[in-house]
Formats: structure tokens, C-alpha cells, sequence
């Protein structure tokens, strides 16, 4: 029995935060500075999960990553199709490892 309650508990306590959000912000007006502030959020956090992956891509070389990360960036820059951007910074890896 104690079980369940921990678990109910927890899951209250893991989905209180995420929905109150959802149901507040229909009724907040923010400012424009905000808006601009929480739509750079997304980047951020992509950044955020991207850029340790590029500089681990070969522990010893961490130059192969940023390299094609920096493909990958010029390719997305011309506004290629996302996943030959995504097969140029593999093949760029592949490259350079051979």
C-alpha cells in the first residue's frame, strides 16, 4: 500500500509542475521582450544537447566533431534538407577518421 501512495505521489509531484503551465499562460500577457526570451529557449537547449556530443564524437579528436559540426551548420545555413545535413556531418566523421 505504502508503495502506491509513494508512486502516486511522485507522479503528482512530476506532473503538477507541467501542466499548471499549460493552463496559466493562455491568460498571462507577456511582455515582448519576454516572447523573444522564451522562443530562443528551444536553441538553447538543442545547443545544449548537441555540442557535448560534437566534441566527444572521437575522445582523442575532438577537431573531427567540431568540423562537422561546422558542415552541418553551413548546410543548414543554405537551408538544405535536414537529414542530407545529418548524412553530411556522418560522412564528414567518416572521413576524417579514416
Amino acid at each position: 500500500m505504502m508503495i502506491w501512495v509513494i508512486i502516486i505521489g511522485m507522479a503528482l509531484v512530476t506532473v503538477i509542475p507541467r501542466i499548471i503551465p499549460a493552463f496559466i499562460v493562455d491568460f498571462i500577457q507577456f511582455p515582448d521582450w519576454v516572447n523573444k526570451w522564451l522562443q530562443a529557449i528551444p536553441y538553447a537547449a538543442l545547443g545544449a544537447l548537441i555540442f557535448p556530443g560534437i566534441m566527444t564524437v572521437v575522445p582523442d579528436q575532438p577537431f573531427i566533431g567540431v568540423v562537422a559540426g561546422i558542415v552541418a551548420i553551413l548546410l543548414a545555413w543554405l537551408r538544405i534538407h535536414v537529414i542530407l545535413v545529418v548524412l553530411s556531418a556522418i560522412l564528414t566523421v567518416f572521413l576524417l577518421t579514416i
